[in-house]
């Protein structure tokens, strides 16, 4: 049995945890989220944050599907995980899959320009991800600080804060509070290949 700082196990292989708490990290155990967000990150040489990911239900993350180090597993919500040790595995090849074609998808957002289609395609994805339909759009119910926004897309905190005031003046979003966005029904982004 694991002895984790703010968690609590639900039975021998589920454990309960913190918004913002860390999981632990070993070389022959993944976690399944059951419940809740997270995301993994690493940093630079220069201590900049380098996100990996945001992961929710059914989701698969570890040390052995990351070559990063350091390497970091932190609530973004409250989250219930299974522990899964190497022995199990085998049953868990479609989640590796999607775990796959999911960090495809971000790395794919990380690397557009200019920062504003960017972060529009995040939050679209977000809202597609992690978004329950509302009146107005989709509901982004995670409390995503306008700096962890900025990280995700390679980019800094002014200039996300100045995109969503933005955004919100052109009617593409709306926000209720601090930490959650609507996303409306985005136009098409256009792009020219040469």
């Amino acid at each position: 049995m694991y002895t984790l700082l703010n968690s609590q196990p639900a039975t021998e292989t589920e454990f309960k945890f913190h918004r913002r708490s860390l999981l632990p990290l070993r070389s022959n155990e993944l976690w399944q989220i059951k419940s809740g967000v997270l995301r993994t990150f690493t940093w630079s040489e220069e201590g900049n944050v380098i996100p990996l990911g945001l992961w929710g239900s059914g989701d698969i993350v570890g040390k052995p599907l990351s070559k990063a180090d350091p390497y970091t597993i932190e609530c973004v919500t409250p989250v219930e995980a299974i522990l899964l040790p190497a022995s199990q595995w085998e049953k868990i090849i479609s989640a590796l899959i999607e775990h796959n074609q999911r960090l495809e998808e971000f790395l794919e957002m990380r690397q557009c320009k200019p920062m504003d289609i960017a972060l529009i395609k995040l939050l679209t994805w977000l809202s597609k991800r992690f978004g329950r339909a509302v009146a107005e759009g989709q509901l982004i119910d995670l409390r995503l600080t306008h700096q962890e926004l900025a990280e995700m897309i390679g980019s800094n905190r002014v200039t996300v804060t100045r995109m969503l005031n933005n955004f919100e003046k052109e009617g593409l979003i709306c926000r209720e509070s601090r930490s959650v966005i609507i996303v409306s029904e985005t136009p098409t982004i256009w792009h020219y290949e040469i």
